[in-house]
């Protein structure tokens, strides 16, 4: 969900560059190659302000970026979960159709999953990504990829965000995507380190497929839905990358677009964000982007065809099988950050 990163920071695994100089200019935060450049470009030929994108590759470095208040980030697309932590922290402004009107637009279930702090922005699932050309079979549980077949010895990319890289393994066993008991997150971490010998990176696979050094080795990873049309456009081959949801279940995820309580630009950024959430904005981005829209006016605008293809809209029995992400306990996430920390041991 993510251009080129200008600058990098090591230890955020983020791209904070200085903003062109333009009269105004927003600064937001978002994964690379999430939004349409020309929605943007028509906001700033609208109103002569620019936006300057800065980008992050994991939800930590994300919120290690928001908890910077010298961070000067005006918006930013945050994880539903992330919504209400920093909203209750004060750190977000509060959204409504009274300060965003194109909230009017969005389902109430829709918009309380980003907690009254942002505006619901994409959604999706997380799956298996693979390479065609070298999966001949499509992936159909999260044993292909957690317990993969031998020819795919360092050919697989995982993820080592707290969050995401539980998904497959506490799935697989069916557990709670968020379990926070040691004896469940014990058993997942016995997944992963057998996995683990089969990985060849626990970069994020839109960042991993661009290194020179392990793009070109990378046949099947854990991915978002709408990561395969990324990777096809940087492969270069349409259609080679495919995307496929486990029969176990999986995280449905929700992205919301939130806007900083201590941006120094807030009317200007309260106004971007109902541009890009008003119904043909949303539309051109969802299907630029080829992802689902949770505005129902700019689902109206999206081609049939587009909306039944069940790659992009999944099916009723996969989101019925689905779970979204909760607060976890603190102790969980440190858990979980040391067992992503051991990984590495067992490669």
């Amino acid at each position: 969900m993510r251009n080129t990163l200008i600058a990098a920071s090591t230890a955020l695994g983020v791209s904070i560059a200085p903003a062109p100089a333009h009269a105004e200019t927003l600064n937001l935060l978002i994964w690379e190659s999430y939004i349409d450049q020309k929605i943007l470009d028509r906001w700033t030929e609208k109103t002569g302000v620019d936006v300057h994108q800065i980008y992050y590759d994991s939800g930590d470095a994300r919120d290690e970026v928001l908890s910077d208040p010298g961070s000067n980030i005006d918006i930013a697309v945050i994880g539903e979960n992330g919504a209400d932590l920093f909203g209750k922290r004060g750190m977000l402004e509060p959204l409504s159709d009274k300060n965003v009107t194109s909230m009017k637009d969005y389902k109430p279930e829709w918009k309380s999953r980003c907690a009254g702090y942002a505006m619901p922005y994409l959604w999706g699932t997380m799956g298996i990504v693979y390479r065609s050309d070298m999966v001949k079979t499509t992936p159909t549980s999260w044993y292909d990829l957690m317990s993969p077949d031998p020819v795919l010895a360092k050919h697989i990319a995982m993820y080592d965000d707290h969050n995401e890289a539980f998904v497959a393994p506490l799935a697989m066993l069916g557990k709670s995507i968020n379990a926070n008991d040691s004896e469940t997150l014990k058993a997942a971490f016995e997944v992963m380190k057998k996995q683990a010998p089969f990985v060849l990176t626990y970069d994020y696979v839109i960042t991993s497929i661009q290194s020179p050094e392990n793009g070109r080795n990378i046949y099947m990873a854990l991915a978002y839905s709408g990561d395969q049309h990324v990777l096809n456009d940087k492969a270069g081959t349409p259609g080679i990358w495919r995307y496929a949801v486990p029969k176990e279940g999986t995280l449905s995820w929700l992205d919301c677009m939130a806007v900083t309580a201590a941006s120094p630009r807030k009317a200007l950024a309260l106004q971007l964000v109902d541009f890009i959430g008003s119904p043909q904005s949303a539309a051109d981005n969802a299907v630029a982007l080829t992802m689902p829209t949770a505005s129902e006016k700019a689902l109206e605008l999206i081609p049939a065809e587009m909306r039944s293809n069940q790659e992009i809209y999944p099916p009723a029995d996969i989101l019925a099988k689905s779970q979204y992400q909760k607060e976890l306990s603190i102790q969980s996430i440190q858990t979980r950050r040391r067992i992503i920390s051991s990984m590495a041991n067992f490669q």
